[in-house]
């Protein structure tokens, strides 16, 4: 008599242990994979259409785009430093550390990481370390 095959794991099966954290956040993540999409899409717009100041003729007007584009340079760090952000919050969730709190341990309310999902912090945390911060200045 021929026992029947073992049943193979698919993709669809889900494992509770490795997806406990992508099924607890599924809209955060997936705002946090849309909002990185977004920067690395502007990103490369921005890339590709540079403008030269220099071939402006009137000197007011290079002085001008010389302005913008370090306005630019700028938000584009600003940008970058988000994505880095963005991808350690991915990473986190991934390894089922996202929504604790690196200050105390806790778990951080479902409300502040969707209104700040790359958050680190509980509030309570993070009032404390800017007081802190602001005793320093």
């Amino acid at each position: 008599m021929k026992t029947p095959p073992a049943k193979k794991q698919t993709a669809s099966t889900t494992n509770p242990e490795t997806s406990s954290t992508i099924t607890k956040y599924p809209d955060i993540r997936h705002d946090l994979e849309r909002q990185r999409a977004s920067l690395l899409s502007e990103a490369g717009e921005v890339l590709t259409h540079r403008e030269n100041p220099e071939a402006l003729p009137d000197v007011s007007d290079q002085a001008s785009a010389e302005v913008d584009q370090g306005f630019s340079m700028r938000i584009r760090d600003r940008e970058r430093k988000l994505l880095k952000k963005i991808d350690e919050a991915l990473e986190r969730m991934n390894t089922e550390t996202y929504g604790i709190c690196e200050g105390c341990g806790g778990e951080i309310p479902y409300k502040r990481l969707k209104a700040r999902p790359v958050t680190t912090f509980c509030i309570e945390c993070k009032t404390a370390q800017e007081e802190k911060e602001q005793a320093r200045s």
